[in-house]
């Protein structure tokens, strides 16, 4: 097996800034305006096939182990015979700002980093159109630090297998496929969380799943103690008259600025701070909740869930400023009433009323699956491998072959005058 080279995300020295402007018309996105060429047939047709599912980080990142890629490059000559020089395949990662520092620079707008490169063969190679198809095989760890594909609002992270083939004559060809990376982490134990609302005596404890996921519903306990106050011969109480709660995302982003620009923020390593916050989850509730006065407590349980149409984005950390949290917003509106303790359903409204706010963090991720990483896969145990060798029938289809156990002296010497007749 063949030496998995770990990727490097350290800085790019000059040469391998000279690499990229060279390859940055072809990898810019927003590149509408470069000279083209005239159209040239191009010497080779290329295809990706990947034979790995599709990537999933599991845990978060300080502790993720990666996710493991595979598949084969399809090259197929589109001429009798064609020689090729290179063919490099990029693992390239894709920042795009929507609101970058120049409106109508692309060098401030799309930031694409190489995260690892591949070299199939070192010296040319022809390819014959009598040979068809031919695959050339990859495959890489993808280190389990890296942001998952993130479409915000503000930034946006892609992922991509850039290819670039050369001939000996100098014609070039280019191929690109999307790759969407995801995270998921496991799920645990659910989250209790206790909020006090002074100067009164209530106490709100707020049961929540330690992650939750975009698509499908969560469930939310919640339990209120201290509604009740009595005196002598009257009880002060809250009765929860209305229940609000909704999901909202922050998403924050740095906007880098190109060499041509930097001079607008400040320096070199600096950028914009942009922020952006919505609803992606709301409901609004007036029934549902059990009241106890004379234990002082109110209990209730709601499903919450996020709109699928808001396209809600997962929990995102990354290394170059874009962060994406999410918080689950409870809005409770009380109403205090005055019962003597004789009649206490005999109840009558101080006109006084209160909103309690609070909120809660959610870890929105990707469903886990299984939950198994790929370096905690179990391989076969050697109890589980059959006996060997296995009983074949003879070529004259009578009986079976047989094991016989040798009785010689020195294997070593008898080798050479050993066969299966005997």
């Amino acid at each position: 097996m063949d030496h998995i080279k770990r990727p490097t995300l350290k800085l790019k020295h000059s040469s391998d800034k000279a690499k990229s402007k060279e390859r940055s018309l072809s990898k810019d996105k927003h590149g509408k305006d470069a000279p083209r060429s005239p159209a040239r047939p191009k010497p080779v047709k290329m295809d990706l096939v990947m034979e790995s599912p599709p990537v999933l980080l599991m845990d978060n990142p300080q502790q993720s182990s990666g996710a493991l890629i595979s598949g084969r490059l399809q090259v197929t000559p589109n001429a009798p015979q064609v020689e090729l020089e290179s063919v490099k395949m990029f693992l390239e990662c894709s920042t795009t700002t929507k609101r970058p520092v120049e409106a109508r620079c692309r060098e401030c707008m799309n930031q694409v980093k190489d995260l690892y490169e591949w070299h199939f063969f070192t010296k040319p190679k022809v390819f014959r159109a009598s040979e068809g198809m031919q695959e050339l095989p990859f495959s890489h760890l993808i280190p389990g630090h890296l942001p998952g594909t993130t479409h915000g609002y503000v930034s946006s992270i892609e992922y991509s297998l850039h290819v670039r083939a050369r001939s000996t004559s100098g014609e070039e060809t280019e191929f690109r496929r999307q790759l969407v990376i995801n995270r998921a982490l496991r799920p645990g134990n659910d989250k209790n969380s206790v909020r006090v609302f002074p100067p009164t005596n209530l106490t709100l404890h707020v049961t929540l799943p330690n992650v939750v996921h975009p698509i499908g519903e969560f469930p939310v306990q919640c339990r209120m103690t201290g509604i009740t106050t009595k005196r002598d011969d009257t009880q002060t109480r809250w009765r929860l008259r209305k229940l609000t709660w909704r999901i909202e995302e922050h998403e924050t982003a740095i906007s880098p600025a190109c060499p041509k620009h930097i001079a607008k923020v400040g320096g070199e390593g600096k950028g914009v701070q942009h922020e952006n916050t919505r609803d992606v989850g709301m409901d609004e509730m007036k029934t549902g909740w059990k009241t106890d006065f004379s234990d002082g407590t109110v209990e209730g349980e709601f499903m919450a869930s996020m709109n699928p149409s808001a396209k809600p984005q997962r929990g995102v950390d990354s290394a170059n400023g874009l962060k994406i949290n999410h918080n689950l917003i409870l809005e409770l509106v009380i109403a205090e009433e005055w019962a003597p303790n004789k009649k206490p359903n005999q109840a009558t409204p101080t006109g006084a009323a209160r909103v309690l706010r609070t909120q809660f963090a959610l870890n929105v991720t990707e469903r886990a699956g299984m939950g198994i990483a790929w370096d905690d896969e179990q391989p076969p145990m050697y109890e589980d491998v059959p006996a060997s060798p296995p009983h074949y029938r003879t070529s004259s289809g009578e009986g079976l072959t047989q094991i016989v156990d040798y009785e010689g002296e020195d294997l070593h010497e008898d080798v050479e005058h050993l066969n299966l007749n005997s």
